[in-house]
This record gives structure tokens, C-alpha cells and sequence, in this order.
């Protein structure tokens, strides 16, 4: 039993019969110190990777000073004695006896002998030509990815998410220390948008610790198979980091609202009474998406004194409203996708100017519920409105709405 107690309670416990193990750790030399906070990193260094440091031709520099000084910690009595009740992870060294006593655990040395020189005023952990270990973590995983060669069937998953982040469907939380990472789940890592495509069967590691192994995709076109632990670390270690929200945010289109939903605005369909010509010959396909903060009704009211509204009073046929989501973004997304069947005609205004109104669609409304349907489900940004076959179809690489303009 390690003694935190004072030396009352260590006289109550001799009497109880409890035999306190007294250490005199607060009397350590500035060597000692050294030696237990070299074996720390170590361990860090083995948390973080989930393998013993090694040294070799390649490998960072950090590694291969923690391989030596791992090594001259376990051979050394005095050393291993130090930090043998430390060593949970097992990672010490089988003991070669006898080690020489002038081969000491100074860092300056061991760059050297690493044929790495510092400067008189660095440390080992001030080096300045040494990145910080997050750095080269990074650049080192950036390095080693691979191309995709199926990023084709990836590539709608990145741009359906991002069109939830322009529209505020899906938003982004700061990734949390050894949080949930499942197949599915959508991340910011490094300043990339990262897709956990798939998992492999979870094990234990060597450290009693549940893992498995990932395939995650990148916006770039990039995969990567990494642990489980390292990408969790790596998310949280970069500051940047974030997971993107892919969970029911709440109802887009409802009546009913829930507890914690924000009430973005109304969406609103309407049709034309106007007697123009044009348009009492396609009265049923001729539509107005548009959206509002107040009630439509009291938008509409004076619709036939604005030329916004053909200048005539107008039908509501649908409204939804919306919650949780940047209304004005959803609806110019609706008018992009809606943009191939934009109503093409001319009306003077109340001053008998010539005006090409807008909003207004030659459209069934059947389509646009469809197009509201998929823009909830995600669907949207796979397809297009064929205005020939007057029906959504599957878009092509050529046609994505992402690069329509607006």
C-alpha cells in the first residue's frame, strides 16, 4: 500500500495491523525525475500508437530517440527499478544484466548518436528544426493515402454533406476525447471532409483495448486504413477537428414542431389567377415556390398590385413549414433544381414596363413535392428535372446540381 497518509494515520494503521509501504518519493534526484519523465513519453508514445517505439533507417526521429532510451532504461538496474511498478503496458525490456554505467540517459547524446545535433540552448522538446509530433502524425497519414479507385460511388455522399452544411441540415461539433466512430459517420480531419466507409471486425489490442480496423475515405479522392484509436486521436488532437452531425436534426418539413425545434420560416406553392393568355392554358402546371417569415396569406394579400405575382390574387396549394435549417439556402437550392422549367414569359408591370417574373415554374406539383421529398432525404443532389420527360431523373457526372450557378 503506497503511504499518502500522515503520520497518524500511519501509526493508527501499524496498530490495526495494516503494514504501510513508505516510499520516499518525494526525494527523488533531479536524475531520477528525468528518468521517470523519459518513461512517461515512452509510454504516451505507446498509448498513442498502440506499438513499442523502434529505431531504424525511416522512422521519426521521436520514435527512434524513445527506442533507445527504452532500451537503456530496462538494462540499467538502477533505471528499471525506477519505473518497473510504472510499466502497466509491459513495454520494458527483458534486462541484458549488467549495462555500462557511462552510457547515461541524456537526450543531447542520444540526438547525437542519432545524428541529429542540437543547438546549446534546445531541448528534446524544443528542437527547432523537430515539428511537434501531431505535425508529422499528420503529414505522415496525408502521405500515406491512397487513391480511390471507387470515389465515383463516395463522391454524392461528400456532396449531399455538403449541401447540408450550406443549408444548415447538418452542422459540426468539436470531436470529443475517445468518442463513438462508426461506419457511416462523416468527419473533419486536417481540413478534410472523412467518410468511415467500413469497419473490420473489432479485437482487442495488446493493451486490453477494443479496436478495429477502418477504411475511411476522403473528399480529396484519397482512402486510408487506419485503427480505430489512432483516427479517434487523431480528431481529437487536431484542433480543427470536428464531426459532422448526420443524426434527425428535427422535422425539415412539419406542422407539428418538436421540443428543442427552431422555426425557420414557411414554404409555400401557389398558383396563378392571372387571365394571361399563357398562363390560363397551363394554369395546373404553372407554380410559385417561394418562402416567407410571416404568413403566406399575409404575404399573398395584395398579390394583385405586385408583379411578383403576375399581378393577379394567387391560390396557396401547399405550405410547409421549416425548422432547423437556413431557409433562404433551401430555397434557392428548390430553384436551381427547378431552374430547367423556369416559366419563360413577359408581363408589364403596374407602370407598363416590360418584367420577366420569377419564382414561378412550368412544373406538375407533384414534381415539386417529389424534389421537397428528396431535399429531406438527402436524394436531391442524385438527381435532376428533365423537363422533356417532365419527371426527376438520375443525374449524370456531367449535370451535378452542386455546379449549376446561383
Amino acid at each position: 500500500m503506497s503511504s499518502k497518509f500522515s503520520q497518524e494515520d500511519d501509526d493508527l494503521l501499524a496498530e490495526l495491523g495494516v503494514e504501510v509501504e513508505k516510499k520516499n518519493v518525494g526525494n527523488r534526484t533531479p536524475e531520477e525525475e528525468r528518468i521517470i519523465a523519459g518513461f512517461e513519453e515512452i509510454q504516451r508514445f505507446v498509448e498513442e500508437n498502440g506499438q513499442t517505439p523502434t529505431n531504424g533507417e525511416g522512422k521519426d526521429i521521436f520514435e527512434r530517440i524513445y527506442a533507445v532510451r527504452l532500451e537503456r532504461i530496462s538494462w540499467q538496474p538502477d533505471c528499471r527499478k525506477l519505473v518497473e511498478d510504472m510499466d502497466h503496458q509491459g513495454i520494458l525490456l527483458p534486462s541484458q544484466g549488467e549495462a555500462d554505467p557511462a552510457n547515461e540517459l541524456d537526450d543531447d547524446e542520444l540526438l547525437e548518436a542519432l545524428g541529429v545535433k542540437a543547438k546549446a540552448d534546445e531541448s528534446l522538446q524544443t528542437l527547432k528544426h523537430v515539428r511537434p509530433r501531431s505535425e508529422i502524425q499528420a503529414a505522415e497519414e496525408i502521405a500515406g493515402r491512397d487513391p480511390c479507385k471507387e470515389f465515383d460511388k463516395f463522391k454524392p455522399l461528400f456532396e449531399k454533406v455538403q449541401e447540408g452544411l450550406k443549408l444548415g441540415i447538418h452542422k459540426t461539433k468539436r470531436f470529443e476525447n475517445n468518442a463513438d466512430v462508426n461506419t457511416g459517420d462523416f468527419f473533419i480531419l486536417y481540413g478534410q471532409k472523412a467518410y468511415v466507409a467500413s469497419a473490420g471486425e473489432p479485437y482487442v489490442n495488446d493493451y486490453g483495448r477494443k479496436d478495429q480496423r477502418l477504411r475511411v475515405i476522403y473528399d480529396n479522392g484519397t482512402e486510408y486504413e487506419i485503427l480505430l484509436r489512432s483516427f479517434q486521436r487523431a480528431l481529437y488532437k487536431d484542433q480543427s477537428g470536428r464531426r459532422i452531425t448526420t443524426s434527425d436534426v428535427g422535422p425539415l418539413f412539419s406542422n407539428q414542431a418538436g421540443e428543442d425545434d427552431l422555426e425557420s420560416g414557411t414554404l409555400y406553392i401557389l398558383r396563378s389567377e392571372s387571365t394571361h393568355p399563357e398562363i390560363t392554358k397551363n394554369r395546373e402546371l404553372i407554380h410559385k415556390v417561394g418562402f416567407t417569415t410571416s404568413s403566406v396569406e399575409r404575404r399573398v394579400a395584395d398579390a394583385e398590385n405586385q408583379a411578383t405575382y403576375l399581378l393577379a390574387k394567387v391560390e396557396i396549394v401547399a405550405t410547409y413549414k421549416l425548422y432547423n435549417i437556413n431557409a433562404n439556402r433551401l430555397e434557392r437550392l428548390i430553384h436551381r433544381f427547378l431552374d430547367p422549367a423556369k416559366l419563360d414569359i413577359e408581363i408589364d408591370d403596374r407602370f407598363g414596363k416590360p418584367f420577366k417574373p420569377r419564382e414561378w415554374f412550368l412544373v406538375p406539383l407533384g414534381v415539386i413535392k417529389e424534389a421537397l421529398q428528396r431535399l429531406q432525404d438527402g436524394s436531391i443532389v442524385d438527381h435532376v428535372y428533365d423537363p422533356a420527360e417532365a419527371m426527376i431523373v438520375k443525374r449524370t457526372n456531367q449535370d451535378p446540381l452542386n455546379n449549376q450557378s446561383g
